[in-house]
């Protein structure tokens, strides 16, 4: 049984990653970084069709919810879709939480 502060530690992360899902834009971005694998960010702004501040802004939120990484290049920044995280989303790590009885 978890005490009860074990769940706070364990779901916050989680919330962080939905969150930076729960945005069209955003899911957008992750689809073309799927597609593409690492891009830059002047591709990404002239595929997304967004201005600059408002793609730093979604793209700041996804890696901080480590659902991307940035490298930077000099003077471009290059970001990829975090492959192991996105699994963990999609994988029976998050479903070993709310459903225990149905983990391995």
């Amino acid at each position: 049984m978890l005490d009860q502060k074990e769940p706070n530690y364990i779901l916050k992360p989680y919330a962080a990653k939905f969150k930076a899902l729960s945005d069209e834009k955003r899911l957008q971005i992750m689809y073309e970084l799927c597609q593409r694998g690492k891009t830059c960010v002047c591709d990404l702004q002239d595929v997304l069709d967004l201005p600059q501040s408002s793609l730093s802004y979604h793209l700041k939120i996804l890696v901080e919810a480590g659902l991307i990484t940035r490298e930077t290049q000099g003077t471009w920044s290059y970001y990829e879709l975090n492959s192991s995280e996105v699994n963990a989303l999609l994988s029976e790590q998050l479903c070993c939480i709310f459903r225990p009885n149905a983990c391995c």
